[in-house]
């Protein structure tokens, strides 16, 4: 069996000029947030805690704990709204769909009893208000005649309902059931979000005009804002009330954070701007912000966490992040005598992974491409993308120096590094096989087939080919040349993947038609047959160091673990390791492995011996 030892969690999904939605739940010190089709919990006490929901059929916007803690709602761009419970096997409690369109925020009642969304209705009604359990409607809401972005619920009674949107309009509805009672009318740009304090006196509205304003939490009229000395210089996006209601949290394009008081005469005043460490761009921008008991939480347009505490803002904040996209490769390196894992996603996020820790940081590239195919050797990257390049980048730490490329004059379909030859890189391209040594081409072979798949000998003296038609083709390197050795028939589908075993006795294969194939190098004959436990095309394969095991992930979102000396009905089988399929593996010790999918989340398991 395997045993989930840890989770790398994903970044949360960001869009340029939106604001997103980070909540948390005061009674565990957690915190959730949207990543594609997964809602992501935390605890912030400890960001290495994580647990991902995954039964949306779309990509979701917004999750909300229930007052009590016990149940999460969360929506997506389809409209559906899912109440499910938070512990044991997170049973689905209901499914509406409010809405014709995207929902853009969520809140519940204080009462747990209500549920209150926003967003695009496509036409019709952009805010709805539901009975949690029975989905009833609880009111009618006009006013906008643009996409909501925002709403918000009083949090004492008498019940009020506020939501702003890409109108410029603040909205005010008296319920329930609710009904419209009037429109604030003092912003001039889009109003990015609005917040009712906790004690329900107040609620205030932010956008992109640079303005926050304060209104009476009861009528709805508008009480005071925040002050321009020392303000924001571009659009603010989101904002959150301090436990005590006597501050406010708001962070803005302009790359910064601030924290407002809030006076006596209903005026915010700047006490505090908060400028989280960046790499220079857009990607600092800062578009979410969550205040629980003394943490403070910002999120970038890049995905950086940001966590400060109350009491000591001067202290540098602890930075922890993720990756956004499908990760789709997976390398275990040695730096400093520790073991680290380098992660990439198609985006060109290259990650750093400790052991025990979680996020050590973005390796940052000058030349940030792309990343199809990826490899690590000593001190040095090799990639390639979607255009016709292979880039050598010299590893130094978190750091990358000036990178090196070649044009092949072809899409690299996939690498494959001799590491007992150093330099030596063989290129798949669609119709043959292209030669590097030290980033310069030796040969540019055409070898007749569409190629899939490459994989080179430790040594560098021999290479096996997959092609399109689930041959595999085993060539020697002759000085530039290749000479054809042998033609092997077995697979029934294309050749996704090649990887010889660290002991170079053998290599393995896969195919799109979920069977995967372990040769023995030197007779050419199946070592390990009957690999066909998924139900879907292999993405990837990874040996253990000591040529023991054979790990295949597929895009049924497993991953099966085979031991050599057993047959293969003997595997261990990780169900549901990635919502969406498996792209990456990799074993860091003989008995952990590492697996990556289209989550953009990264876990570690145990094998426990059968």
């Amino acid at each position: 069996m395997a045993e989930l030892k840890e989770t790398y969690a994903c970044a949360p999904s960001t869009e340029r000029g939106r604001g997103i939605l980070i909540s948390g739940d005061p009674k565990t010190d957690s915190f959730l947030y949207c990543n594609g089709r997964s809602v992501v919990i935390r605890s912030l006490l400890n960001p290495l805690e994580a647990l991902v929901y995954g039964e949306h059929s779309h990509p979701v916007t917004v999750a909300r704990f229930s007052p009590n803690g016990e149940w999460v709602a969360s929506a997506d761009v389809s409209g559906v709204v899912r109440v499910w419970g938070r512990y044991g096997d997170r049973a689905l409690k209901n499914e509406f769909r409010p809405l014709s369109g995207r929902i853009d925020d969520l809140q519940w009642s204080p009462d747990g009893q209500r549920i209150v969304v926003s967003g695009d209705g496509r036409g019709k009604s952009f805010v709805r208000a539901f009975m949690w359990d029975t989905g009833t409607t609880v009111g009618d809401f006009d006013g906008h005649s643009r996409r909501v972005l925002s709403c918000a619920f009083k949090p004492t009674r008498p019940f009020r309902i506020a939501t702003c949107g890409e109108d410029f309009l603040v909205n005010f509805y008296e319920g329930p059931p609710f009904k419209f009672a009037h429109s604030l009318r003092d912003h001039t740009n889009f109003v990015n979000c609005v917040r009712y304090a906790p004690d329900g006196t107040k609620f205030i509205s932010v956008s992109s005009d640079k303005k926050g304003l304060f209104y009476d939490g009861k009528t709805g009229s508008k009480i005071g804002e925040l002050s321009t000395e020392g303000g924001h210089t571009g659009s603010i996006y989101a904002v959150n009330w301090s436990p005590d209601s006597k501050q406010v949290l708001t962070v803005s394009a302009d790359k910064t954070a601030k924290i407002w008081d809030i006076t006596e005469d209903g005026n915010g005043k700047v006490t505090k701007t908060l400028t989280p460490p960046g790499i220079g761009g857009i990607d600092d921008m800062l578009i979410s912000c969550f205040w629980q008991k003394d943490k403070l939480l910002t999120v970038s347009l890049g995905g950086l966490f940001n966590l400060y505490s109350a009491p000591d803002l001067d202290q540098d904040p602890l930075t922890f992040s993720g990756h956004m996209k499908n990760v789709n490769s997976l390398s275990c390196v040695v730096q400093d005598g520790q073991k680290r894992i380098l992660s990439t996603s198609y985006d060109g996020v290259i990650v750093k992974w400790i052991p025990g820790f979680g996020f050590g940081g973005r390796i940052l590239r000058k030349e940030n491409t792309q990343i199809k195919c990826f490899l690590v050797t000593e001190g040095e990257i090799l990639t390639s993308g979607f255009d016709n390049k292979v880039w050598r980048i010299p590893l130094n730490g978190d750091q990358c120096g000036d990178a090196e490329s070649i044009d092949i004059g072809s899409q690299p379909k996939d690498l494959s590094l001799a590491s007992g030859s150093p330099g030596l890189v063989l290129v798949a391209t669609d119709s043959g096989a292209v030669i590097l040594k030290d980033l310069k081409i030796v040969s540019n072979v055409n070898l007749g087939f569409t190629v899939t798949a490459v994989a080179v000998s430790h040594e560098g003296n021999e290479v096996v080919v997959g092609g399109q038609d689930g041959k595999l083709h085993v060539y020697t390197v002759d000085g530039d040349a290749l000479k054809e050795e042998a033609v092997i028939e077995k697979h029934r589908g294309a050749i996704t993947t090649i990887k010889y075993s660290p002991d170079g006795s053998m290599y393995a294969s896969a195919d799109t038609n979920r069977e995967a194939v372990v040769w023995d190098r030197a007779t050419r004959e199946v070592k390990l047959k009957n690999m066909l436990y998924h139900t879907a095309r292999i993405n990837c394969l990874t040996w253990s160091p000591d040529s023991r095991l054979i790990a295949t992930g597929s895009l049924d979102t497993c991953v099966i673990v085979y031991e050599l000396e057993k047959p293969a009905s003997h595997r261990i089988t990780i169900k549901g390791a990635h919502l969406g399929g498996v792209y990456g593996l990799t074993f860091t010790e003989e008995d952990c492995i590492v697996s990556a999918g289209e989550d953009a989340c990264i876990r570690v398991w145990k094998i426990v011996p059968q």
